[in-house]
């Protein structure tokens, strides 16, 4: 969205006790620099976070930078998500993606280094770097640095080498779960605690007629599984998690795709138990419940993505009911 619009948000989120803002960049889409500046500018308290930059189109020096410049700017307020992003888009530039694993691991491993005010000399699989350092005063030298991952080896990186982990939009519920104990274990097989937090994206639609909201949600879920499924956007472990755990056997999951993918109405395709897998939509009662459903399988905080037109209203109202 615009970065008008962003500010507007973000003003609105703050204002209703929310706790941080999450900004997803994604090649050919807006660059999300100027909205997040915008944010830090309006706002006071959120936290804002980038989630996620790829090493591919934004080097890790680059992306150390870049946010150690915008924690000075939001006052030590910044969180940075590193992932391999969508590689159907990054091949567009004529980059390799072949390595997407190593190119996290060593992606992660610089801009760590760079964010503690660290002289980095490391050569890794796809980025290195020689004798570098960020050549500024650092704001502070702990800024959190979050993990998208979704299949296994990248889980077990993430249990590794991040604070946090990060799950897409269109996970259901029973994914999120079998990932959060996949990092968990690795974790401990490594000897470090568990990563601390787990953010998870999803729809949200709040309005006073449940059934209303969960119409505009079943629309923007349609949408989404059209892209991510059929027009092949998501990778494998995506798309895996997308079918895998949504309680449905693959032949009726199938069925289901197909009848999106014929133009019919999202309304009449996905029921109410198959939305409330990718999206809280409801009343305000009916989307906390939904909510404390993630939080038991391991989410720390839902990045909510308000569908509709009434954004600023659907965030109040959730402010209003989690004071």
């Amino acid at each position: 969205m615009p970065p008008s619009a962003c500010v507007e948000q973000a003003v609105a989120a703050e204002r209703a006790g929310l706790s941080t803002l999450w900004f997803a960049e994604n090649p050919f889409t807006r660059g999300v620099w100027p909205a997040m500046a915008a944010c830090a500018v309006a706002t006071r308290r959120l936290r804002i976070g980038v989630g996620v930059f790829n090493p591919y189109n934004r080097h890790p020096t680059l992306m150390a930078m870049e946010m150690a410049a915008f924690d000075e700017l939001s006052a030590g307020r910044a969180v940075l998500g590193i992932g391999a992003g969508i590689g159907s888009k990054v091949r567009k530039m004529q980059l390799a993606t072949d390595r997407p694993i190593a190119a996290v691991r060593d992606a992660m491993t610089i801009a760590r280094r760079l964010l503690r005010g660290e002289d980095v000399s490391y050569t890794g699989k796809v980025f290195s770097v020689d004798g570098v350092r960020l050549e500024f005063p650092l704001r502070r030298t702990d800024m959190p640095i979050l993990m998208a991952a979704m299949g296994e080896q990248a889980l077990r990186l993430c249990a590794e080498v991040a604070d946090g982990l990060m799950i897409s939009n269109m996970c259901p519920p029973a994914y999120t779960r079998r990932a959060v104990g996949i990092v968990r274990e690795a974790a401990a097989r490594a000897g470090r605690p568990a990563p601390r937090e787990v953010v998870q994206y999803v729809p949200c639609a709040v309005r006073d007629d449940g059934d209303e909201a969960r119409r505009l949600a079943k629309d923007t879920v349609a949408a989404m599984l059209t892209a991510y499924w059929s027009q092949g956007t998501a990778s494998p472990a995506t798309r895996a998690a997308i079918a895998d755990y949504n309680g449905l056997d693959p032949g009726e999951f199938a069925r289901v795709m197909g009848r999106l993918g014929r133009g019919e109405p999202a309304t009449t395709v996905l029921d109410d138990r198959l939305l409330s897998e990718y999206a809280i939509a409801g009343t305000v009662e009916e989307c906390l419940e939904r909510c404390r459903v993630y939080a038991e399988a391991g989410v720390t905080e839902l990045g909510i993505w308000p569908v509709g037109h009434r954004a600023i209203d659907d965030l109040a109202r959730l402010g209003a009911a989690l004071r």
